[in-house]
């Protein structure tokens, strides 16, 4: 896309876009986890004005994929194996207590259901990024459903550079949906719960599964970072 075209746009339709273009080179791995992005660098690379990608950066903050901290520049996320057991540990407790609260409160599961249907069909149709999103949609409403805000609030901020992370290591290392797949079915098991109101039972099976899911991912995608190192 040339500069010209590009400042035509709408500004908030031009940053949106400039940010996929962004996102596109983290997934395929031209932006490693942990790089630092240069928005002179990029600025030229897209033919935009660094202010561009100073407003794409800040949109792929708030999604997850970026990092900024104060008076440095923007990196790629970038999780260690530690930081991901440790993450699965604190998910166990606040997605536990969401389930609970969602049975407890006889929840809706209608949404939850549809996204579970969703995954199954990304899953069949081998579509990575699509079964990732679905995780991360199911994972988001079921705290959603807690009906605590606080809670909520708290996953949002853990899920969402949690899951952004997994993407780009499931998209760098080529794999397919297979590994993850298998992790559909225990997704309906805490549908079926919540929506028998079986509220510790429901805690319980969430804690369990993150167990299941740590084990997915330290076997499918932190090997691959660690030979990387």
């Amino acid at each position: 896309m040339s500069a010209h075209t590009q400042q035509n746009k709408p500004k908030d339709l031009r940053k949106h876009e400039i940010a996929e273009q962004l996102l596109s080179e983290i997934v395929a791995g031209k932006l490693a986890p942990g790089e630092q992005i240069s928005e002179r660098i990029w600025a030229n690379q897209f033919g935009v004005a660094q202010a561009s990608i100073r407003e794409a950066i800040n949109i792929l903050e708030r999604d997850g994929f970026v990092t900024k901290e104060s008076g440095r520049s923007a990196r790629v996320v970038k999780l260690t194996d530690e930081d991901v057991s440790q993450l699965y540990q604190v998910r166990a407790g606040l997605e536990g207590t969401a389930g609970y609260l969602a049975a407890c409160n006889g929840a809706d599961v209608s949404e939850l259901q549809k996204i579970v249907s969703e995954m199954r069909d990304a899953s069949d149709a081998h579509e990575s990024k699509t079964l990732t999103d679905c995780d991360l949609r199911f994972h988001l409403e079921l705290s959603r459903m807690s009906g605590n805000p606080h809670l909520l609030n708290f996953t949002q901020k853990l899920l969402r550079p949690f899951f952004a992370f997994l993407l780009m290591r499931v998209s760098a290392t080529g794999q397919g949906t297979s590994a993850w797949g298998q992790d559909v079915e225990p997704h309906q098991r805490i549908v079926d719960l919540i929506r028998d109101r079986e509220a510790e039972l429901t805690e319980h099976y969430v804690k369990k599964s993150m167990i299941r899911f740590a084990s997915t991912a330290r076997k499918n995608w932190l090997p691959h970072e660690k030979s990387a190192k």
